[in-house]
């Protein structure tokens, strides 16, 4: 396997990363948006039902498709990353990071001693090819994109110490989360939380890590480029589908 992860090159370089949620959890469906041209595709398995074997599923479905798959677990449990690096995932999205501590907990689950605590069994797993790519151990620990969601008015205090953390590769905000901590459940447009989303961004340019956001309003997902969010999701699968095919019933219906 490469030892370069073109995902995290690309993140590095500040340009603009256009992103797509997969939640409908289904390899057939992820293949589908694998192919409409995005750079990155969302695989969740904090809101979605995804399992290791679903996440494996459309980890495969979609791996001869540029966009570059990226895994979001339900918590960042050392375990469970370890899991989620030997089926293959190279890109990880953190949720609900709230400290510095925090951040290097997790930097640790996802390399290999001396520098983390990755257990060692990459002659069973999909990330070495199955024992095929026999330097894996010793280029993986560089291969790795980590991303941590900072989605709490708490978090956003310690944004700059967290983003700081050595081994962290770009910070993510969650608007929905991040409304509800400051008050406004429910309303992620509200005027403090639309400011707290703009400041996020300027600290995160202050100390040079890419900054990332979830907007489904194309409106607003232009506004968070301009305030200098670079790896932006813009649609998700789920929120797709059911606003069409009800837009569709409901044009023959009133026919």
């Amino acid at each position: 396997m490469d030892s370069n992860n073109r995902f995290k090159i690309r993140l590095g370089t500040g340009e603009p990363l256009f992103g797509f949620w997969l939640a409908l959890a289904d390899p057939y469906s992820a293949e589908i948006c694998a192919g409409a041209g995005f750079d990155w595709l969302l695989i969740d398995g904090e809101h979605a039902p995804n399992d290791l074997r679903s996440t494996l599923a459309q980890l495969q479905a979609v791996a001869s498709y540029p966009s570059a798959a990226v895994v979001r677990p339900p918590v960042g449990d050392p375990v469970l990353i370890k899991q989620l690096l030997d089926i293959g995932a190279r890109n990880l999205l953190i949720p609900m990071v709230e400290t510095a501590e925090q951040a290097r907990a997790v930097v640790a689950a996802t390399r290999y001693p001396p520098q983390g605590i990755r257990g060692v069994g990459s002659a069973l797993a999909r990330a070495s090819a199955f024992s095929r790519d026999t330097d894996y151990v010793q280029h993986a620990n560089d291969g790795i994109c980590l991303i941590v969601q900072v989605e709490s008015a708490g978090a956003l205090a310690e944004l700059e110490e967290i983003a700081n953390v050595e081994g962290v590769d770009g910070v993510f905000i969650g608007p929905a989360d991040l409304a509800a901590s400051m008050g406004h459940l429910g309303n992620p447009n509200h005027a403090d939380v639309q400011a707290a989303i703009q400041a996020a961004a300027d600290h995160l340019k202050t100390v040079g890590k890419p900054a990332g956001i979830l907007a489904t309003d194309e409106a607003v997902a232009r506004t968070y480029l301009s305030w200098g969010y670079s790896f932006v999701a813009v649609g998700v699968d789920v929120t797709l589908l059911a606003r069409t095919s009800a837009q569709l019933a409901a044009k023959f219906k009133a026919g």
